[in-house]
């Protein structure tokens, strides 16, 4: 007996092989968030774990924001992981109750002028240190998500903290949503951007902005989208140029970092 033609559809979409970043987000959500590692760094001797992370490193426009998150022992909050794969409704729910359990939260950042002027990853360690200078009680441990850095107290970091340290996690989202509000305003400054839609990544929409509009200064000069740009606007600027740009920068697939 044939199969019906919708199942045979829906059979052959579930065959359809996965994008490697599709594939990536099925696995991180595969993982468990929990609180294993602040345990350990507890079973260690710490009394104040702090987790850590940075948003908008892959962006082409404002600056890299890190949060730094104390949060109390044995912390339960249902839903929380990386804010990558929480629909922004749900990272902004989560955001209030981590403000109101943690024991303290610190926000630093390092604008589009310090990234194009130490590069991206030595911008995201500027941010990330001064978020866990001020945080008060001061952290005697540091659970980073894959990253170490320049700093005597002790760290670990951590391969997909953000989807297996529930203090990572929270400071993912704490991150994520103090940076998305902040590309919201900028969206005033600079509504030919569309930075509302898409915090400043990398779209056919913000790609197609830049073409037309050139660069503001709060772009990232360095980054390759937003120099291409630049060389482009200094001959003329015409359909197969922007043709040009779109096809060789491929849009951001939405899992904005």
């Amino acid at each position: 007996m044939q199969m019906p033609v919708k199942n045979q559809i829906r059979s052959a979409e579930a065959k359809k092989p996965l994008s490697k970043q599709a594939e990536k987000m099925r696995r991180l959500r595969a993982l468990i968030c929990g609180d294993k590692h602040e345990r350990a760094a507890r079973q260690l001797g710490a009394t104040a774990v702090a987790g850590v992370d940075e948003v908008g490193r892959g962006s082409l426009f404002g600056p890299v924001v890190a949060a730094a998150v104390i949060l109390p022992e044995k912390t339960r909050i249902r839903g929380v992981r990386d804010s990558k794969q929480l629909p922004p409704e749900e990272r902004e729910r989560l955001d209030v109750i981590i403000r109101r359990k943690a024991i303290a939260i610190a926000i630093g950042f390092a604008d589009a002028a310090t990234v194009d002027a130490i590069n991206i990853r030595r911008a995201s360690h500027q941010a990330m240190l001064s978020a866990i200078a001020q945080l008060l009680p001061q952290p005697d441990f540091l659970l980073i998500d894959a990253e170490r850095l320049d700093t005597s107290c002790n760290q670990q970091a951590i391969i997909y903290g953000d989807s297996i340290s529930i203090s990572i996690a929270a400071a993912s989202i704490v991150a994520k949503v103090y940076r998305d509000a902040w590309m919201c305003r900028y969206h005033e400054e600079y509504p030919q951007y569309g930075l509302a839609s898409h915090k400043g990544y990398s779209t056919e929409e913000h790609l197609r902005a830049l073409a037309e509009h050139g660069p503001c200064p709060l772009h990232r000069m360095t980054f390759e989208p937003v120099r291409r740009v630049i060389e482009l606007r200094n001959g003329v600027v015409t359909s197969a140029s922007v043709g040009a740009l779109l096809a060789s920068q491929p849009a951001s697939d939405g899992a904005y970092e």
